[in-house]
């Protein structure tokens, strides 16, 4: 098929996508940019409303550092229900679909799972106009819902899913998976082989350095100068609850410089917005989600940095939050299984702690011990996990791999 003046296209399908707030937009928007810049036709098909919020509306035409994004209509009515989020995603996916047969030039298509369905409209493409597709998967359904226990695996909408990820895993080009256990959950669907490639996501966001908690604006704004704080930055999602922080923090309302801080939203923030109402904890703040233009401040107000996985999920989500903490040189705080990514990392690597789910107590006490521990230890863990995400994670490197095998894909038409 002939290029458009002398590029191929590629079209990124993603229900989601940068200024807004959710990490799977904001990765699709650095592997866009990247494929802009190498000098490919990028389009991105996305909603024209915000994902958490349905109120906020986007231009429905733009260009984005040199990609086309192009925001389509009745795609995004909030996150009230999952039938309301199902439909969304229906007429998403119905209309990329349509519009994706008319596109000139069309070399390649990356899908990801914004909406889980939306591999539809990528096979719908390749059966029709033999276009190529890779599948980046951020997080795995029904998987998901199944471990959450909101369907069974035997249900008809469960089948229905496997059924079309087989479909899709049998004819795309490439499949990215964010960890070893992603790929091993995908494999277990469907023999991949050689079109396996695991690229962690890494931070959103490159910070040349941290912010000094003296020099730090957002310290001063929030009144933190002389507390120790523990942060939950993200989305608050049911496979990453926050209940166990919520809880050791109703425990230590008495230790004064002991500050529990959460940002961002999702469905599992009302477990902090009910401590807040019901308890009125002078140790808990909760925060919406923040510009990216201040996330190196915020995230560098913290002392340590949480993150939580529930065992269930393992190989089913990716907690990108370890590496925004990472990237500001904070240590880590894994609230999880032993068997994970992110267990790989602090305890194998000697970049934080970790508890289980549900351990509150085996929780205070780790959170005392670091209410007394040396300054320099924490420093020492925080610039030992800045250097483990240049070495191995950076966005360069692995925006460059994921850019890589794009490229790989649509050279294969």
């Amino acid at each position: 098929m002939p290029t458009v003046d002398g590029k191929s296209t590629l079209l990124i399908i993603s229900q989601v996508y940068a200024p807004d707030t959710p990490a799977v937009g904001q990765h699709m928007a650095e592997t866009a940019a990247e494929l802009a810049g190498r000098g490919h036709r990028v389009i991105v098909m996305t909603s024209s409303r915000g994902y958490e919020d349905s109120s906020i509306r986007f231009p429905r035409r733009e260009r984005l550092d040199g990609v086309e994004v192009v925001r389509l209509p009745f795609s995004s009515f909030g996150k009230r229900s999952l039938p309301i989020r199902m439909l969304a995603g229906i007429l998403f996916v119905m209309q990329v679909a349509i519009r994706g047969l008319f596109i000139g030039g069309l070399r390649g298509v990356l899908v990801s799972t914004a909406p889980p369905f939306a591999s539809i409209a990528a096979i719908f493409l390749k059966i029709i106009r033999r276009t190529p597709f890779t599948f980046w998967a951020m997080d795995l359904n029904p998987d998901q819902m199944i471990a959450m226990g909101t369907m069974t695996e035997r249900s008809p909408v469960a089948r229905i899913f496997n059924a079309l990820n087989r479909a899709m895993l049998k004819r795309c080009t490439t499949v990215i998976a964010l960890d070893r256990f992603m790929a091993k959950t995908l494999n277990d669907k469907f023999d991949i082989g050689d079109r396996m490639r695991i690229i962690p996501p890494g931070p959103i966001a490159d910070f040349e350095e941290s912010i000094d908690h003296a020099n730090n604006p957002f310290r001063v704004e929030h009144h933190l100068e002389d507390k120790f704080v523990v942060m939950y930055a993200g989305n608050h999602g049911q496979t990453t609850p926050v209940t166990t922080l919520v809880d050791a923090a109703l425990r230590m309302t008495d230790r004064k410089r002991l500050l529990f801080m959460f940002i961002g939203g999702g469905l599992g923030k009302q477990a902090v917005e009910n401590a807040i109402r019901d308890h009125a904890p002078g140790n808990i703040v909760s925060l919406p989600y923040l510009p990216l233009s201040e996330i190196k401040y915020s995230l560098s107000a913290a002392d340590v940095h949480a993150v939580t996985i529930l065992p269930q999920v393992v190989g089913v989500v990716h907690p990108c939050k370890i590496y925004g903490a990472m990237a500001v040189r904070r240590p880590v705080l894994l609230v999880g299984p032993e068997e994970s990514h992110v267990s790989d990392l602090v305890e194998t690597e000697d970049i934080g702690w970790r508890v289980e789910n549900d351990d509150v107590d085996g929780l205070v006490r780790l959170l005392d011990q670091l209410l007394e521990k040396d300054p320099s230890e924490l420093a020492r863990m925080g610039i030992r996990g800045r250097e483990i995400l240049e070495e191995r994670f950076s966005r360069q490197q692995l925006f460059g791999e994921v850019a890589d095998t794009i490229t790989e894909m649509m050279s294969s038409r």
